[in-house]
């Protein structure tokens, strides 16, 4: 290995660390939030809510990150953050409640997530589940739920597959929704839909569920962590055209990389963006 790339691994490596201090720091905020009395807000619609928690883990999540890497952009959820990914140079991406509606409700189905980039493209990412007691992590040692490594699923044959959807759909498209759930349960064993799209991300990653399908953009801060992972659990994420998935694709196919299971997903979301 040149001194180069062990540069840049040691570089990755340290950003992987950064990652998981940052969203535990977020996840340790949101805990303290969690079942509590919440005032909440609402940003864009009588759904899309927002709490002071989410606020606050965010300002968290940002101190760990600015500590070591002061100068590094970081793109947001909330507040006046970025809100698109550089496709030059290094990049931290926050989730600090991904979930917020499980939150406010007292399921424990939501998650900090942060994840580093480098031109765009993921190289860690951390996703934390406080209410759960789960830690995903991925980097350049591998990837892991609670320090131990995970892998997709083995599954061969869509028929016998559990897939979920990844994103909510709005009020004004819920044909698509509907779409959804009738190709989803017309194609494989059974589906399943979290609520969190970062936490259903990384079940594909841990062998949990076998793949999640989108045709909608999806937000950076919902879904580059995830995608990191499930690619490093041997997993395969694509866009609508079956083309590698990169943070501003239309659409999010992802499978444990079985060609039969995902080329069955990629049908599923097609389908439904014929609805679109």
């Amino acid at each position: 290995m040149s001194d180069v790339d062990g540069n840049e691994g040691e570089d990755h490596q340290t950003r992987a660390t950064v990652t998981t201090q940052a969203a535990r720091a977020g996840a340790e905020i949101a805990a303290d939030g969690f079942r509590t009395d919440l005032e909440v807000d609402y940003k864009d619609g009588k759904t899309d809510v927002v709490t002071q928690a989410d606020r606050d883990a965010q300002v968290a999540v940002i101190d760990v990150i600015r500590e070591q890497f002061p100068d590094d952009p970081i793109v947001g959820e909330e507040d006046d953050e970025l809100k698109a990914v550089p496709d030059e140079g290094p990049a931290w991406i926050v989730d600090p409640i991904d979930g917020t509606n499980n939150f406010v409700r007292g399921v424990p189905i939501f998650c900090t997530a942060v994840a580093a980039v480098i031109d765009g493209e993921p190289v860690a990412g951390t996703i934390v589940c406080p209410a759960l007691g789960d830690t995903y992590r991925s980097g350049p040692d591998g990837v892991f739920l609670n320090d131990r490594p995970i892998s997709v699923s083995d599954e061969t044959e869509p028929d016998v597959c559990t897939i979920s959807p990844t994103l909510w759909w709005a009020p004004d498209r819920r044909e698509e929704y509907a779409t959804a759930c009738r190709e989803l349960v017309e194609r494989f064993d059974d589906m399943r839909r979290h609520g969190s799209a970062q936490i259903t991300l990384a079940m594909v990653a841990s062998g949990a569920l076998d793949g999640t399908v989108s045709n909608l953009v999806a937000n950076p801060w919902d879904s580059v962590a995830g995608v990191h992972m499930i690619r490093a659990a041997g997993g395969t994420v694509t866009d609508l055209e079956g083309e590698r998935w990169r943070h501003d694709s239309a659409g999010l196919v992802a499978s444990n990389g079985s060609d039969a299971v995902h080329a069955e997903v990629l049908e599923a979301a097609r389908a439904i963006d014929e609805r679109a």
